[in-house]
């Protein structure tokens, strides 16, 4: 089993469980490790029964800067004792069927799992909050962001319709949806909040204060009322069409990775973390 020690931490503060990424030197992105350690975090603050809230973080100067695509810890090639979904082992596949197992589990699979935690879960954004990075804020109850804070969806750049977890119609306005992907520019926290992706907007030195104080007033609450108003919430989404939405764009990201992979260099349109920074700072208009 691939070495996942001190990827994700954990502390509990009164009622509030602090998960924090812990990848630092690479902007914290996800490699499969840091996924897997994540959901033991989450489901460790779900069986505590002193747990009430649990907040969200990134170490470092950045929240994620999204799916890990070329550092020295990316391990998307290992195999790992599945959790979320029923697909087989995508380590002894290849192709579209190896990538399709694999997506199914650690994103689509793993984000609609955390989205159901039964306890209220905040995201507490700064800096950097780019695809991957968007899963993970959006399968959150709510989100407090910095005034450092962007959020951007790049993909399409790999001829991607954007990341595996498509919540953008739900989270943005349609044409604004459209418009943050179209362009794959960084959105500032300020827009953010304006367009209701946010729920607070904080100076950078008052993230983690304010965090906590919000954690603390939804604490007060009884904790079976939580789980149930999430559950309702989410229920009202899933009727909005969230669900079967996510299942569909599935389908075209999986059908955008296999035309790269026979038309392109590989599976990401020959793009890497380095070409896609490039990219975004040519581009940027924040």
């Amino acid at each position: 089993m691939p070495d996942e020690t001190d990827v994700v931490l954990y502390e509990r503060q009164d009622a509030t469980a602090l998960v924090t990424l812990n990848r630092p030197e690479y902007r914290n992105a996800q490699n499969s490790a840091m996924t897997y350690a994540l959901d033991r975090a989450f489901y460790r603050a779900a069986d505590d029964p002193e747990v009430k809230v649990v907040v969200l973080r990134g170490a470092g100067p950045h929240f994620s800067a999204g799916h890990d695509i070329g550092t020295p810890g990316r391990d998307a090639h290992l195999p790992f004792e599945r959790r979320a979904s029923l697909w087989w082992d995508h380590s002894e596949r290849q192709g579209a069927e190896s990538r399709y197992a694999r997506e199914s589990e650690v994103y689509l699979g793993m984000c609609r799992r955390w989205r159901e935690l039964p306890k209220p879960v905040i995201a507490s954004v700064h800096g950097a909050c780019v695809a991957g990075g968007l899963m993970l804020a959006w399968v959150c109850d709510l989100i407090v962001a910095a005034d450092d804070a962007f959020f951007a969806d790049p993909v399409v750049r790999m001829g991607i319709p954007g990341v595996e977890y498509f919540a953008h119609p739900w989270v943005l306005p349609p044409r604004i949806a459209k418009e943050f992907l179209y362009t794959g520019e960084r959105m500032t926290a300020q827009r953010a909040y304006q367009l209701a992706m946010v729920n607070r907007l904080v100076p950078r030195a008052d993230l983690h204060r304010e965090t906590m104080a919000l954690a603390a007033r939804i604490a007060e609450m009884p904790t079976m009322g939580l789980a149930l108003t999430k559950r309702a919430v989410n229920l009202a989404e899933d009727l909005q069409g969230l669900h079967s939405g996510l299942d569909s764009v599935f389908g075209l990201h999986h059908l955008a990775h296999a035309h790269n992979a026979e038309t392109a260099k590989d599976s990401l349109g020959g793009m890497d973390a380095r070409s896609m920074k490039a990219a975004a700072q040519g581009q940027d208009n924040s």
